[in-house]
């Protein structure tokens, strides 16, 4: 069975679990720095100031779940279950969601982003794999891109309402006899808390493991594989697609810490900024499923090229143009070219991969995406005191690099071509 999209219909239920478990996620990125400002957090700050504290806290997720991806991912693998897997994630993060509430000295905040970090480690890349168990080689990109629009909905979604929540706070319960005030930060936790569980039971009623075969384990690879085996290559097509992943996680993430900058450069208030930062997220829901589902018929690779090609001008643009709807232009350009980069890139490893070993081939670019935007954010920071155009430029270059890395390493895998002149009877089926 198939929808008009060709996308699983478990692949849709998959990706609406991830959305709700993002929205809840994505609170944190707005909470955590107004809880960690606010009088609820006391002792000890380490000999940090508060800014660095909240930077360490926010990177610390994608810093601790990044490099543990390949080995959830190859773990999922060995077991030929990734069900598992995520409900382990989602109920670990759904608890420290809650425990956030019970926080009170800095340090309870730096082992909850950890333990939120391993939950993480579970999550993503078994869910990816996922993802591409339930998908066929003529319908892959379009099921990565509809995966990854509804993960990015909710992403958006997050941040916006999470402000709200914390401003009109505290609440007052009163059922019969019970009357309790609850604060914003408290809702906030709360509502974290629940959107994973909300995931945790779409998952369990509605997701069922494909019948895979277990990797072998004596048969098993390092799941980072450097350097290609092919005379006529230098790196791993598959490492080639985790360092673009990486290039333009970096490049997407800088723009996310020059908020005080960016606005006194552009003459412009904290919304038009929020605004900008949304752009980019706009463009990847709007365009991430129907450039998916254009690579299953017109392959993965030139799409790849073209939007690294793209980030290059788009992200040295943030740091030269000086209107604010010129910035906002250039995020949502950005964010088309970031389309046409990680759901392809996803569906190509995806390609790549071997039966039954797609969760450690698919962590690869799940790690580096990971590790970029963790690292964009400090990046931009010490080199922005160079010039403010310093780490757009660094940003672009970096996407030129890509774009050279996959138009001279990475090879199409299927032949789309052949499979658009196939009659049509013989492509109908499920």
């Amino acid at each position: 069975m198939r929808n008009l999209l060709g996308v699983n219909p478990q692949v849709i239920a998959l990706a609406i679990a991830r959305m709700a478990e993002s929205i809840g996620n994505s609170f944190l990125i707005v909470v955590l720095p107004l809880f960690i400002a606010s009088d609820e957090i006391m002792g000890s700050s380490f000999g940090l100031t508060e800014v660095a504290i909240t930077g360490v806290i926010l990177s610390l997720f994608g810093f601790v779940n990044s490099p543990l991806q390949p080995f959830t991912g190859r773990l999922s693998d060995r077991t030929g279950r990734r069900k598992i897997f995520v409900l382990f994630g989602l109920s670990v993060l759904a608890i420290a969601s809650f425990a956030y509430t019970l926080a009170s000295v800095y340090w309870h905040l730096f082992v909850l982003r950890i333990i939120q970090g391993v939950a993480g480690a579970f999550i993503i890349p078994t869910t990816v794999a996922l993802v591409n168990d339930l998908a066929t080689d003529d319908n892959r990109g379009g099921n990565m891109g509809t995966y990854n629009t509804f993960r990015l909905v909710g992403f958006g979604a997050g941040p916006i309402a999470a402000g709200a929540v914390v401003a009109a706070g505290p609440f007052t319960l009163d059922i019969g006899p019970i009357a309790t005030t609850i604060t914003g930060f408290d809702a906030a936790f709360y509502f974290a808390a629940f959107t994973a569980t909300v995931s945790f039971l779409l998952v369990v009623f509605t997701i069922r493991d494909p019948d895979i075969e277990p990797s072998d384990p004596d048969k098993d690879e390092s799941s980072i594989r450097i350097f290609a085996q092919e005379d006529d290559r230098i790196l791993d097509p598959v490492f080639t697609l985790g360092l673009v992943a990486f290039f333009m996680a970096v490049g997407i993430a800088l723009f996310a810490t020059l908020g005080d900058l960016v606005n006194t450069r552009l003459d412009q208030g904290p919304d038009m900024f929020g605004l900008q930062f949304a752009a980019f997220v706009l463009a990847q829901i709007l365009l991430q499923a129907p450039i998916g589902r254009a690579t299953d018929f017109y392959g993965r690779k030139r799409f790849i090229v073209l939007g690294t090609v793209l980030l290059v001008p788009t992200t040295l643009a943030q740091g030269i143009v000086l209107d604010p709807w010129l910035m906002f232009g250039a995020r949502f350009f950005q964010g088309v070219a970031g389309a046409m980069v990680f759901a392809p890139g996803l569906a190509l490893a995806g390609d790549i991969a071997r039966e039954g070993e797609s969760g450690a081939t698919l962590s690869v670019l799940t790690m580096a995406f990971g590790f970029g935007v963790a690292f964009g954010p400090l990046a931009s920071g010490f080199l922005v005191e160079l010039g403010f155009v310093v780490p757009f430029a660094f940003g672009a270059g970096l996407a030129a690099v890509g774009a050279v890395l996959v138009q001279t390493q990475v090879d199409e895998v299927l032949d789309m071509a052949e499979r658009r002149n196939e009659p049509k009877s013989d492509t109908s089926e499920s």
